[in-house]
């Protein structure tokens, strides 16, 4: 525990960007609690976990992580070890143990029906990235928010590479079993099993367990208000 209230850093997921927090950041700076909204680059677990440490590393003081989707991978790897890290919260997220990847996890149980949604290109750095077909985008990813926003999501949504979602968790220990963590999550998810997210939970022995009654996968945009409500129990319940 510290006395010095946490940052909270965000860190979003595959086929969305840090503009995708805009009502969870609003919410949280109305409530005067300094906050980052990291641009996760999206190109392989252990980069973007060792990006998310380096944001973790500047600000200088205990952090909250908060992880959104695959997002959730990289918050628990760059948690690992770091003792600035006081608290997790998980949004509609993977909360993986070592050795287990976003593709992995995603086919624990049915439900999900990203993979037929997918678009898939080479790059010129090697390898394959994902991204999701507009015309997908507002049933698979967003369907509780308009369709004008869920179009303008899908416009901007930033593609993952192959390598990212099959890296398994390159850690021995995942930072959820010595952080406290906090999970918030949809039961229309079609992108990650509402089965999974309880599972996670349970798993992670969750300091509280948020599930949204139709909330998609999209939770950040169609009910920041909860986001933020599970947010501001990990900053008040790591630094009380």
């Amino acid at each position: 525990m510290t006395e010095q209230k946490p940052t909270v850093v965000l860190v979003h997921g595959a086929f969305a960007e840090s503009a995708s927090w805009h009502g969870v950041v609003e919410r949280l700076l109305a409530r005067h609690v300094d906050v980052v909204a990291a641009a996760n680059p999206l190109r392989s677990l252990a980069g973007d976990a060792a990006y998310v440490r380096d944001v973790v590393a500047n600000i200088g003081g205990p952090v909250v992580l908060a992880g959104h989707s695959y997002g959730g991978m990289v918050i628990t790897e760059a948690a690992a070890g770091n003792p600035a890290v006081t608290g997790l919260v998980y949004v509609c997220a993977f909360a993986p143990e070592h050795g287990e990847s976003a593709l992995q996890l995603s086919a624990k149980f049915p439900g999900s029906t990203l993979g037929e949604t997918l678009t898939v290109y080479p790059v010129a750095t090697g390898g394959n990235e994902f991204a999701i077909r507009p015309d997908a985008f507002h049933h698979q990813f967003a369907a509780d928010v308009p369709a004008a926003e869920a179009a303008v999501m899908a416009a901007t949504q930033r593609p993952v590479t192959e390598a990212a979602l099959t890296e398994g968790l390159p850690t021995a220990t995942p930072a959820w079993r010595s952080v406290p963590s906090w999970f918030v999550f949809g039961d229309q998810d079609l992108n990650i099993p509402v089965a999974l997210h309880r599972y996670l939970a349970e798993r992670a022995d969750a300091k509280s367990v948020r599930e949204v009654a139709g909330g998609s996968h999209a939770l950040t945009a169609s009910d920041p208000a909860a986001v933020t409500a599970a947010i501001l129990d990990a900053v008040d319940g790591s630094s009380a």
